[in-house]
């Protein structure tokens, strides 16, 4: 028990000179307690993340812009055992802003000095040559932008950071569309968990056999798990035929970890007639008078998945509020196509 204490102690300790390092403009010091806060991060205890990750957060405009990824992701790191997501996030968004900003720079020179395939935003892609043709400033954003998603990710698993981004949601989702169509490189666990859906409402409608449900859906990483949690809740709730997932199958994608092997029931369908692929968001179903609008279809070939959750931090949930009348359920189909 003392040794433990101690650990814990020291990873505090650690983190307490980092400040004072920091705030002094040594970078030697800020180097040493780095490393002393990754040498003792095994044996802290919750507590101990409790307290460092906000002061860690609140640190970050201070850190040099280098190694304030680094930093960004000990606070997601935090976060994950415990640390206030809220009070973290504004400092950790404040970060990704400028890192898709100076990426976007990086790209931007990437092309006006010769072009060709923009590397992967690893050190070891960007040999010296590389880094005199762009600039180390804007090769920092690249290389850093991996970390800042990280730590994004960390922070977007909480529902209250989600409803707390406002517009900056957009603005975060148009920094790092532009950045993928410039670099032609996939910054997909950022860009889905901006796209997450809470407390959004949607109508669906099972074409075959002419039923129409309202739902809420919060939380859902990707169209697999909207999925699933469609065939639990409308054909385990002996709505529509089907394959029910079973119960494992169905909690792995609320709040249970792992993943188990499931089987599709339908076809998703937008109100256009375009396919809504699994490997999608719910954010692709269209909105149709102010709610998403899904048709199901049979599927047109049998398909499995492992039934899960796209983020393993991140709570889901699918809820049936009420079963559409016959006269309702008619009015939205006439509003559809068959499926392209």
């Amino acid at each position: 028990m003392i040794f433990g204490r101690k650990g814990r102690e020291r990873f505090l300790e650690a983190v307490a000179g980092f400040e004072a390092a920091v705030r002094e403009r040594d970078g030697e010091r800020s180097q040493r307690a780095m490393q002393e806060i990754q040498q003792h991060y095994a044996k802290a205890g919750d507590g101990e993340f409790v307290q460092a990750g906000p002061r860690l957060a609140a640190l970050l405009p201070e850190v040099p812009f280098g190694p304030r990824g680094l930093v960004a992701v000990l606070v997601g790191a935090c976060v994950e055992r415990g640390a206030d997501a809220g009070a973290c996030a504004p400092y950790v968004f404040d970060g990704l802003g400028e890192a898709l900003g100076v990426a976007a720079e990086f790209c931007a020179r990437w092309v006006a000095t010769g072009g060709g395939e923009i590397p992967d935003p690893d050190p070891d892609a960007l040999d010296e040559a590389a880094l005199e043709r762009v600039g180390e400033d804007a090769a920092e954003g690249w290389l850093t932008l991996p970390q800042w998603e990280m730590a994004s990710v960390a922070m977007l698993n909480h529902a209250a950071v989600r409803a707390e981004l406002g517009d900056r949601r957009l603005r975060l989702l148009e920094a790092v569309r532009s950045v993928q169509e410039a670099s032609d490189h996939d910054f997909k666990c950022l860009y889905y968990a901006l796209l997450v859906l809470d407390d959004e409402p949607m109508v669906v409608l099972h074409r075959p056999t002419g039923t129409g449900y309202a739902l809420r859906m919060s939380g859902l990483g990707d169209n697999f798990q909207l999925h699933t949690l469609l065939a639990d809740v409308l054909v385990g709730g002996g709505h529509v035929p089907g394959h029910a997932p079973s119960a494992q199958e169905a909690a792995v994608c609320r709040d249970a970890a792992g993943q188990v092997p499931t089987t599709g029931s339908f076809n998703l369908v937008g109100p256009d007639g375009e396919w809504v692929w699994n490997e999608g968001t719910p954010a692709d179903i269209p909105v149709v008078d102010g709610v998403r609008l899904l048709v199901l279809d049979p599927p047109p070939y049998q398909r499995g998945w492992p039934a899960g959750r796209f983020f393993p931090g991140m709570t889901g949930d699918l809820v049936l509020e009420r079963v559409l009348d016959e006269a309702e359920t008619r009015g939205w189909l006439e509003q559809c196509v068959a499926a392209k």
